[in-house]
């Protein structure tokens, strides 16, 4: 990962500075609330940003219809894009077994960390830490043979039901009426944002001699699982996509409370001059 640095850090920068100007106009144009527009148009992390957004004043039903709104479009223009640009079929995912032999050895120790990591997150108070921790901490020690992650598909089914169940249990008419309204002007910030990543996709691209499918692939704004899935059945660098997307990732977590905090500031001043004047 470390002979693409500057590469990660341009494409890291790029997106969050243009999903934050994105972001602060739909604030400042009261579309979405302040911070929930910054953490609904995050570049990626989806299900994480849904679960960290409502401990920073978002508001997470909101926050999870923006994030899968974007997950849903990167996905289909990451599939068009494939099937105008490249002569591979969509790939097919490969059938699950959902009750596989359970590996004590694996499993107990990933949960440990799970939720050890959690722990010394929120102790420490690092911004996000109770996901970044163990994060970081599981892909050290998987990466130095220390620790082996094993997260069946039982698991992560039942991870996935109960942040469904939390967010969606939480809807009401007056939200459902809240993102109806607000649909046309987060789907044209969405596609914008797609936009302008693919355009900086192409100028790395062309500045690194890749070919354009694995720059648009690696500058995605997010759907890091669709966007894995086509690299692999692809002729593309896929070292290379799979660094920039995982590093993202990390950053928007890292850097994600700070930058909502900012924009909600920047909102609020705005009003009030507004309102002197």
């Amino acid at each position: 990962m470390g002979q693409h640095l500057t590469a990660i850090l341009l494409s890291t920068g790029f997106a969050l500075l243009a999903s934050t100007a994105i972001g602060y106009l739909l604030a400042r144009f009261q579309i979405v609330p302040g911070t929930t527009a910054v953490w609904g148009i995050s570049p990626g992390a989806a299900a994480a940003i849904t679960l960290l957004a409502g401990s920073f004043g978002a508001d997470a039903r909101l926050v999870a219809f923006m994030q899968y709104l974007r997950v849903v479009l990167v996905a289909t223009v990451a599939s068009l894009v494939l099937m105008f640009t490249s002569d591979t079929e969509t790939p097919t995912p490969n059938a699950i077994e959902w009750f596989p032999t359970i590996e004590w050895a694996t499993l107990l120790p990933t949960l440990a960390l799970v939720l050890g990591g959690a722990y010394l997150g929120n102790r420490l108070r690092i911004p996000s830490g109770a996901m970044l921790v163990p994060l970081v901490l599981g892909a050290f020690l998987q990466d130095m043979a220390i620790l082996v992650i094993d997260l069946p598909p039982w698991l992560l089914a039942i991870s996935y039901i109960l942040i469904g169940w939390r967010i969606g249990l939480g809807f009401s008419r007056a939200i459902l009426a809240h993102a109806a309204r607000a649909l046309p002007a987060v789907l044209a910030a969405t596609l914008l944002l797609i936009a302008l990543c693919v355009l900086f996709g192409m100028a790395l691209g062309h500045v690194l001699e890749l070919d354009p499918l694995t720059a648009y692939l690696a500058t995605s704004p997010g759907g890091a699982d669709t966007i894995a899935i086509i690299a692999a059945s692809s002729d593309v660098d896929l070292p290379f996509i799979i660094a920039l997307q995982t590093s993202r990732f990390f950053i928007v977590l890292l850097v994600g409370p700070t930058i909502a905090r900012f924009v909600a500031r920047r909102v609020d001043n705005s009003r009030v001059d507004k309102r002197i004047k």
